[in-house]
């Protein structure tokens, strides 16, 4: 049986990933709780801020991997979620809105040689990546892409797929609220077969058990990639804690909430919690392992297949 590979860890057990004083030692320390509590591998994500701010961050991750063989069988890379993504309300989710920004393949190779090749999978918005050059861009260095905390029409996305978007990130959230009923962005997503791969988070928190479980059954077993989004609240229990700067508070209810608890902020499901709320919407114990083990490492695998010189 493969392990577990979350694609979007944000932070686990007190540790924000894209914390200042991030080293080796800490993150390693993560990576054994991580392992005891159950878990596999997981690709550290840092989420929107300033470029030079992203870089300082993505890179103090690179160090971490490079000094330490341990947490390199831990942390199977780098998942880079924004900037370029949708400022609007909603749409921009728990991200700054003031940093989210309109790709491009410069701005790209930056945070790329800011990760020392440990950069596998970007979350952007398509329809902030003009003629799709960033998509095409990372598609080329093997790089999973997904869309993300965006808006795009059906026949734009259908486009970016065709430039290499292959995947989207946690489907159902980093959207707004209220939503047109006939044609938002859930829909198109769910219309668009030529995305081969659709995360989702899986904590019974973001998206209902019912939604959840009927987006399983829509997306089939080959296309759906459940995710944790869990950041540094994750395992810990009430409390107040820290996501790429930004305040996450912790209550009663086990929901990782904005300050003032207008929108969620990350998750802080652990893998047992993720295989629990899968179990209670009927998934079995070899359909859980191809959501969590199987489909991720396909995800990334075929990125890399897919890479060429630009």
């Amino acid at each position: 049986m493969a392990a577990p590979l979350d694609l979007q860890l944000n932070g686990y057990r007190g540790l924000d990933f894209g914390a200042e004083d991030l080293n080796p030692e800490r993150l390693a320390g993560i990576c054994r709780a991580y392992r005891t509590d159950g878990g596999g591998r997981f690709l550290a994500t840092v989420i929107t801020d300033s470029l030079p701010l992203l870089e300082r961050r993505i890179g103090a991750l690179a160090d971490c991997l490079a000094a330490d063989a341990a947490i390199r069988d831990t942390v199977a890379g780098i998942h880079v979620e924004g900037p370029f993504i949708r400022a609007e309300r909603g749409f921009v989710g728990a991200h700054p809105p003031e940093h989210a920004c309109e790709a491009s393949p410069a701005a790209m190779e930056r945070l790329l040689d800011a990760g020392r090749g440990h950069v596998r999978m970007v979350t952007l918005a398509p329809e902030r990546d003009p003629g799709f050059r960033t998509i095409s861009f990372l598609a080329g260095r093997g790089v999973l892409v997904a869309g993300g905390h965006c808006d795009p029409s059906l026949e734009l996305l259908r486009e970016s797929c065709a430039a290499g978007l292959s995947c989207f990130t946690h489907l159902g959230n980093g959207c707004p609220h209220l939503l047109p009923r006939h044609d938002n962005i859930l829909h198109r997503v769910l219309a668009c077969e030529e995305l081969p791969f659709v995360t989702l988070i899986a904590d019974g928190v973001h998206l209902p058990p019912f939604l959840l479980g009927a987006m399983l059954r829509w997306l089939g077993p080959d296309r759906a990639i459940v995710v944790s989004d869990a950041t540094a609240a994750a395992g810990m229990g009430m409390g107040t804690f820290q996501l790429g700067g930004q305040t996450v508070v912790v209550g009663e209810d086990g929901a990782a909430w904005s300050a003032d608890r207008t929108h969620l902020v990350g998750s802080t499901a652990t893998l047992a919690q993720l295989r629990r709320v899968l179990a209670a919407v009927g998934q079995s114990n070899a359909a859980i392992d191809r959501l969590i083990a199987i489909n991720p490492i396909r995800a990334l695998a075929a990125a890399a297949r897919s890479s060429h010189t630009p």
